[in-house]
């Protein structure tokens, strides 16, 4: 398997990302070349300061990053040497069989679409992320890659969706429910009404719309959504696990009694913790694509890196993309 990593893409970029390269070098030996993707002397420092000598490392020298502030579109366009862009160069090329990036979502997005296009099928990519639940673990698409979404992007996302929890995830027979307002039939915008007449009518395990407490609560494996929407549920959801735990942690320091009771049930703790950090989950696919693109948090930890790594060598085993491309079929989307 052959992964390229955008290694300045992200907030701490490029420390982080190459620790997270190490540590994924050191775990999967079943990556056969790994490329990082940007400026030579930074990258090659940071190895050296990590006294990593893997043969299987190959540097890809860039002279241009992405900046949060750039337009996504225009970065493609204007920045062709950044390090994100030569990374999909290297999917497009055949050279690598995946890229990771923890940088700018939307040129991400971008240089993807416009550089290996979409399945045949698929008219829009979307991001994909998981959202643990007290049961399973579900499956939200679209998280921002399309800010305004139709009823055929919405039927396009259920399928892929489908496939990624069957796959990957284990689940044999995903049910589908389509974010809104109410449960009813006739609740939502004028794109839920549409989606959910479009989703009702396929062989989909489709169970209607669902509300954002039946995340958790009543869970589907597949949740609908259009990128703002979607976007904005999961931060929000990351926010709020965070917050949770920050609160939490500041009142079992108040007395010795409290410090007592978390160190029995610290395990419980931990338990919850991992189940609910983006770090364990690594990186969101962007499906669609005629490749294999996994999108890191910006903020991505080493730990993070390693796994969107991770995240990167299942799609390649699993040959994710050829089975959306026979699910398309099956469900008659084309």
């Amino acid at each position: 398997m052959r992964i390229a990593l955008d290694a300045m893409g992200g907030d701490y970029a490029p420390t982080n990302i190459i620790s997270g390269a190490i540590l994924a070098l050191r775990e999967y030996h079943r990556i056969s070349k790994l490329f990082l993707v940007g400026d030579r002397d930074q990258i090659v420092r940071h190895l050296g300061e990590k006294n990593c000598r893997d043969r299987r490392v190959e540097v890809v020298h860039t002279t241009q990053v992405v900046e949060m502030s750039d337009s996504a579109t225009e970065s493609v366009r204007r920045k062709k040497n950044s390090s994100v862009s030569m990374a999909v160069d290297l999917v497009k090329d055949g050279s690598a069989d995946a890229l990771v990036s923890a940088g700018h979502t939307g040129a991400t997005v971008a240089a993807t679409t416009i550089k290996l296009r979409t399945l045949k099928g698929i008219e829009r990519p979307g991001i994909a992320s998981y959202l643990p639940t007290e049961h399973n673990v579900c499956v939200l698409i679209d998280a921002g890659a399309n800010i305004e979404a139709r009823p055929e992007y919405m039927l396009q996302y259920a399928v892929m969706g489908t496939v990624l929890s069957k796959h990957v995830l284990g689940f044999p027979n995903p049910a589908v429910g389509l974010m809104s307002i109410g449960g009813e039939d006739a609740k939502g915008s004028d794109l839920i009404k549409e989606s959910f007449k479009l989703l009702k009518s396929t062989k989909l395990n489709f169970r209607g719309n669902v509300e954002g407490h039946d995340l958790f609560e009543c869970p589907v494996e597949v949740v609908l959504c259009d990128g703002f929407t979607g976007n904005v549920v999961l931060k929000t959801c990351e926010a709020t696990a965070a917050a949770v735990f920050h609160w939490l942690k500041r009142e079992l320091k108040k007395g010795v009694l409290h410090q007592m009771g978390a160190y029995m049930v610290r395990n419980a703790f931990r338990t919850i913790w991992n189940k609910t950090n983006y770090e364990t989950y690594g990186g969101s696919p962007l499906l669609g694509v005629n490749g294999i693109c996994i999108i890191a948090h910006g903020a991505s930890s080493p730990l993070a890196v390693k796994n969107a790594v991770r995240v990167a060598t299942e799609f390649i085993e699993q040959g994710i993309n050829p089975r959306i491309t026979e699910a398309i079929k099956h469900y008659k989307v084309v």
